[in-house]
């Protein structure tokens, strides 16, 4: 008799420790992250532009490196140009890009491409902007018009 009463305590308690380990197990799978994540940044540099106000200037760009690892294209582009000024981006592969240890260089893997047509004098923040469709990093350059460079 004794053992019957037992047994349901023993059940209970088994059943306990398998919801127990599964709790467990869900929480640690859910705060890990993926093998196959992506761990990039947009690695901004000071870059500086004077364009002519009255000519514009034909063809010039902008170069930025992303770091890291990354499993789908990242594309890149120019946002807040100013009025009359045309850029193209350029997509990255899946792939990775570090700093040499050694020297401390790193890969140019973002390059930019821009026409600016004649502009009002000022100057003018757009960003370089890379982005993989869930997460977006920027950075600003700076453009001067002036009536001479």
């Amino acid at each position: 008799m004794a053992l019957m009463w037992a047994l349901p305590n023993t059940i209970h308690r088994a059943a306990k420790l398998a919801l127990g380990a599964l709790i467990g197990l869900v929480l640690a799978l859910s705060s890990s992250t993926p093998a196959s994540a992506s761990t990039w940044e947009l690695r901004p540099n000071n870059q500086r532009l004077c364009v002519s106000s009255s000519h514009g200037y034909p063809l010039t760009y902008f170069v930025a490196s992303v770091i890291g690892t990354w499993s789908t294209t990242i594309e890149t582009s120019l946002e807040n140009l100013p009025p009359g000024a045309t850029s193209q981006g350029s997509p990255i592969g899946p792939g990775s890009n570090y700093t040499d240890r050694e020297d401390g260089s790193t890969v140019l893997n973002v390059w930019v491409f821009v026409e600016f047509a004649p502009l009002p004098v000022g100057t003018y923040h757009p960003r370089i902007t890379a982005t993989d469709g869930t997460k977006t990093e920027s950075f600003p350059i700076t453009i001067e018009a002036k009536e001479f460079c």
